[in-house]
């Protein structure tokens, strides 16, 4: 059975998205965040990680 997609209370830096969406597919947060930050290059990381903040349920 794969883990929910929710935002962790512990392990986070902001919100937590990366941390849950790391945690979700099983990878690491860095890579995770690199990618946030290089999507935010192009204009659409920060859109896509406030809406997933809204969306994400706290654990």
């Amino acid at each position: 059975m794969t883990a929910a997609l929710v935002r962790p209370r512990n392990g986070k830096m902001i919100a937590g998205v990366c941390a849950g969406l790391a945690a979700r597919f099983g990878i690491s947060k860095a890579l995770v965040r690199i990618g946030f930050v290089l999507f935010g290059l192009f204009g659409v990381g920060e859109l896509v990680y406030i809406a997933l903040w809204i969306i994400m349920p706290k654990e």
